[in-house]
């Protein structure tokens, strides 16, 4: 039974200061979905007994079958804390690294976090990345050191050990926190410094590159992170912000719960003991003072004596002896109000459950923990608000003047009707229809049914009277009356076919917050698009008029704005939604409106007529799920990328069930692969020096190295009048990894080359220089020309991927990719001609690094060098100077033959994708595990033994190709005592050529004559381009030998 009414929750929203939005992150199996119960149960929604077995948030019937959060769900809770009323809006987010998009979508709608850690796992993966994302969207969060029950019945440590061990996971997560606040210093955000933060302002810590650092001024240089306020950063007991629990037991504890129980039994002052319970301090019970230096003086420490000892006291009495005198004894010393039915289960946990729950709810102490510590919506920053508001590329001063003072009204939260209403929608989410609160049958009172009964007797009785008023007027029969009910009856049930097809139908309503205003019903609202841009869009939107029929994917190319009416609201109640009619500023809602994908599939569905439900169904699939990318492929493929194995099941079950309703059939996953260029290998595949084969006399080795050194390639247009000069070298590894690192910097390089630099922000300004000068050191280490990064000419594919095309053309400057204050033209007409097809020229390099010559996969880590580009001078076709006539198409075809020739000049390689494999595996099993790595071409980098326990965690790198259905194999290989978790890392070469044949005499004697030794890099080369339809060269009998017969035929 609930404990509050909706109307009290619907009454608190007009409140912002007692409304606290949080989500809870974790990693994945640490217990968020377990500890929402426990806060469910609180608000008597479920029942308590089921809290941490029911998981009311997993809504997903796969979600409760896996056993892991998929979907992030929403619902408010009601808490009271003396003297106030609080409204908490808790968001449960997934901890799989699969589905770490919803972990994006549920941060961006709230103030503070929960970041929940089991004390066992200790910090993994996605704690770090849990912490970074609380971080970088500027929210606050708290701590919850949960699962402190396997401490004690599993891992069997003693209060002292278990402190050690506690104090050991909290230098972890503030570690990780410290280092997030260095990162952020050393790229020039403004942090607050202690002097500032009275004074209300930010200064930054960093360093000016023009300071000169002397013994002078060494000390002031030393002193960048003594200025930086950090009282706030980190968990701290004593500071009220790390909460003490076991979600599944139902209790949780912190400091300051027992500072003041035992203030009063001990005559402490409160404020004293909260200060020292944690912390290096003891009890001298002569002096009846707290003192300072349990370690020094092997004293037991306040939390080991009066918190961990006395739980001890009570896991030792019910789980492990079950004496239940001493259960009673304790009962009564607590004076606890527990009914004598609850103690007389025969399953321990039952009865702890009961104790604890009375004696340390932990609902009690998470909820006021919440609401003290975490910021309300009137406490927005302003980091935080711009981030909301526009691109970190872009500066906020550049926005025009009535952007810029929509902050005030973010910052403000102000729901009144003057205000305007500003929403921002995080994800869509798909409910089906018969779940909306309208569409829910309503219990009807006695009188309502007995009035319907009557209402519909008498219509039965009028439409039979009349049928057989008719019948008698045509023939005089009127027996039949068994035809007028089937008649009725077939009505009746067409009537409910129809009602339960539109009952089944997906409704997407939108999951959102309100920053400003009130938004009603019925009232018309402007959308934003997601490449609506405010600095140039502001112009545009003044004049253009706004259809509102039209959608966001409807508009015409150009326009990011349309109208939409607000046709209903919701509060989402985690499986439920419940009716609103109006939501103020500061809340979570969901509106009815007129997270890098590495694995792709292709989906065909079984009957070919099932082709259009396919076809809407998934574009219903990428407007549910914000990771989901979905697109048609040359040859007509219908393909899904999807972030892992995981993801592609639930992306699979949701066409087939709720979105396409059709059967699919799925290919095998389609892994992307990388193509580039090595320098040539002085190592053969035996691992001998190429120059050193007593068999060739270095003669080889020279004529190896002729081969593969970067020869020159000259390629001319089909009609003669232009040639090109051009050869291929590959990148230095430090160059394609900043390169690969810096993406999204060298995006918003390239959507900035038609606009002014004074519009980007100096963060963006300051990183552009350093990818600059760092590109200039890494090339001086190798040896290139210090004037090679002036030279780039472009990035490729896409303008933006890890390969170069760099200008060496005697007399020709082109524009490059670095921003410029001032437009330098070509003076000279030859100059002017080449800048015409500029363009031309660059889209030929973008085809040629978009697909390689192996198997049509996009290069990686190779420049093109561009040593001549002769136009002939006498040439008098008009086409020649127009620059999108029918030689702009030669000129590209003629750059991306040249680029493709030049890199099979030299020694080609695949780059295979990488999955980072963490893994937390029982030291009985780890050889067997070991055994899967190796079999599926792994790489261990190194596995260490977890503190207190007999697990290893295991960190290796695994082929994504080699990937698939490898959690399963590891479970049944380790009998499930093995936890794998997959993170895309990035690319490595593959040292093998695909093209390798045994030329050496070792080679031969090592590999045999046939060398049938299966080359890897051949077999994933053949398989790409088997699936693209591309020619491969195998044999169809390969080794044929005569067939001997036993018998002859008679």
């Amino acid at each position: 039974m609930r404990l509050v009414t909706f109307e009290k929750l619907v009454d608190l929203q007009k409140s912002p200061d007692k409304i606290r939005n949080i989500c809870i992150l974790a990693h994945v199996d640490h217990g968020k979905t377990t500890l929402a119960d426990s806060l469910v149960a609180s608000n008597g929604i479920i029942s308590q007994r089921l809290a941490g077995k029911l998981r009311y948030m997993d809504s997903r019937k796969d979600e409760q079958e896996r056993g892991i959060t998929m979907k992030s769900s929403s619902i408010a809770l009601y808490h009271h804390r003396d003297p106030d009323d609080f409204l908490v809006n808790l968001i449960d987010s997934p901890g799989h690294v699969d589905f770490s998009t919803e972990v994006t979508t549920a941060v961006r709608l709230c103030d503070g976090a929960v970041v929940v850690v089991d004390v066992v796992e200790g910090v993994c993966a996605q704690t770090i990345v849990a912490l970074r994302h609380a971080w970088e969207e500027d929210i606050k969060p708290i701590l919850v050191l949960n699962k402190l029950d396997r401490i004690i019945l599993e891992l069997k440590f003693t209060p002292l050990d278990a402190y050690i061990h506690l104090t050991q996971i909290l230098e972890r997560v503030n570690a990780v926190m410290a280092e997030l606040l260095v990162t952020d210093i050393g790229k020039g955000f403004n942090i607050p410094s202690r002097k500032s933060r009275s004074r209300g302002t930010s200064t930054s810590t960093s360093i000016s590159e023009d300071t000169i650092i002397t013994e002078h001024n060494i000390k002031d240089w030393s002193t960048g992170l003594d200025d930086v306020d950090d009282s706030q950063l980190y968990f701290a007991p004593e500071h009220g912000n790390v909460v003490f629990a076991c979600a599944l037991d139902g209790w949780g504890f912190r400091i300051s719960d027992f500072a003041k129980i035992f203030s009063k039994k001990l005559g402490f002052n409160e404020t004293v003991l909260n200060a020292t319970l944690w912390g290096n301090y003891y009890i001298n019970t002569k002096l009846k003072r707290i003192m300072k230096g349990a370690q020094e003086k092997a004293k037991k420490p306040l939390f080991v004596q009066l918190v961990l000892e006395n739980i001890w006291a009570m896991y030792e009495a019910v789980a492990v002896r079950k004496d239940k005198e001493m259960v009673l004894k304790i009962v009564n010393n607590l004076n606890l109000q527990i009914h004598p039915r609850e103690l007389k289960p025969t399953d321990p946990k039952l009865v702890l459950y009961a104790i604890m729950i009375k004696w340390l709810p932990l609902s009690t102490a998470l909820l006021d923990t919440i609401c003290e510590k975490l910021p309300s919506p009137l406490e927005l920053t302003d980091k935080k608000v711009e981030r909301l508001m526009f691109s970190h590329a872009r500066k906020f001063a550049a926005l025009p003047k009535r952007s810029q003072e929509l902050k005030e009204f973010f910052l403000n939260c102000n729901s009144s009707d003057d205000a305007p209403v500003i929403i921002f929608v995080s994800k869509m989410v798909a409910v089906e229809s018969k779940s909306l609160p309208e569409n829910r049958p309503k219990i009807l009172s006695y009188e309502e049914i007995a009035a319907r009964r009557e209402q519909a007797k008498q219509r039965l009785a009028e439409k039979n009277a009349k049928q057989l008023e008719e019948r008698s007027e045509s023939n005089g029969d009127t027996s039949p009356n068994y035809c007028l009910t089937s008649e009725n009856k077939d009505d009746n049930d067409n009537n409910v076919v129809n009602e339960t097809i539109s009952e089944d139908a997906d409704v997407f309503i939108a999951f959102a917050r309100v920053y400003s205003g009130t938004v009603k019903k019925g009232c018309k609202l402007y959308i934003l698009g997601p490449r609506y841009d405010p600095v140039d869009g502001g112009t545009k939107f003044k004049d253009a008029e706004v259809d509102p029929k039209h959608t966001l994917k409807d508009l015409p190319l150009g326009q990011h704005v349309t109208v939409s009416e607000i046709k209903s609201l919701y509060q989402l109640m985690g499986r439920e939604l419940e009716m609103l009619q109006e939501v103020p500023a500061g809340n979570i809602c969901d509106l009815n409106l007129i997270s890098v994908p590495i694995l792709r599939v292709a989906i065909e569905p079984v009957r070919t007529s099932d082709m259009a439900r396919l076809v809407n169904g998934m574009k219903l699939l990428n407007q549910a799920d914000p990771c989901v990318q979905t697109l048609v492929q040359e040859s007509g493929e219908h393909v899904l990328v999807t972030a892992g194995e995981v993801h592609l099941q639930r992306c699979i079950d949701d066409l087939r069930e709720r979105f396409a309703k059709v059967e699919v059939t799925v290919s095998k996953p389609i892994v992307p692969f990388r193509e580039t260029i090595i320098d040539p290998p002085k190592m053969d595949m035996v691992n001998e020096l190429v120059e050193n084969h007593p068999s060739s006399g270095g003669h080889d080795a020279k004529k190896y190295s002729q081969e593969h050194e970067s020869e020159l390639i000259v390629q001319a247009t089909s009609n003669k009048k232009c040639t090109i000069k051009l050869r291929a070298k590959p990148l230095p590894n430090r160059v394609t990894e900043l390169l690969e690192n810096s993406i999204n910097l060298i995006t918003v390089l390239k959507e900035s080359e038609n606009t002014k630099i004074d519009i980007l922000s100096e963060s963006i300004l300051k990183d552009i220089v350093d990818l600059k000068e760092n590109l200039r050191g890494e090339f001086q280490k190798e040896g290139w020309d210090e004037e090679t990064v002036n030279q780039i000419w472009s990035f490729g594919p896409k303008r933006c991927g890890p390969n170069l095309l760099i200008n060496k053309v005697p007399g020709y400057n082109c524009r490059g990719v670095w921003p410029r204050t001032t437009t330098s033209e070509n003076s000279n007409q030859y100059s002017a001609t080449l800048d015409a097809f500029y363009s031309n020229f660059v889209n030929g390099f973008q085809l040629a690094t978009l697909a390689g010559p192996l198997c049509e996969e996009p290069m990686s880590g190779v420049a093109f060098i561009v040593e001549d580009w002769l136009m002939d001078s006498e040439a008098t076709d008009d086409s020649m100077n127009h620059p999108f006539g029918p030689f702009s198409g030669q000129l590209m075809s003629c750059v991306r033959d040249a680029c493709r020739k030049s890199f099979q000049t030299q020694a080609q390689r695949l780059k295979v994708a990488m999955y980072s494999c963490s893994i937390q595996v029982n030291g009985e099993v780890l050889g067997k595990l070991y055994a899967v790595l190796g079999k599926r071409c792994g790489r261990i980098l190194h596995g260490d033994l977890q503190e207190g326990s007999a697990n290893f965690e295991v960190t290796a790198l695994l082929p994504v190709i080699e990937s698939f259905d490898f959690a399963n194999e590891v479970r049944q290989q380790t009998s499930g005592l093995a936890l794998p978790q997959l993170v895309f890392c990035g690319w490595e070469v593959l040292e093998i050529d695909p093209f390798w044949q045994p030329t050496t005499e070792e080679e031969y004697l090592h590999f045999g004559e046939k060398a049938d030794t299966e080359n890897r890099a051949r077999k994933y080369m053949n398989a790409v381009r088997k699936r693209k339809g591309l020619r491969v060269e195998e044999k169809t009998v390969e080794f044929a030998e005569k067939q001997r017969t036993l018998t002859r035929n008679k």
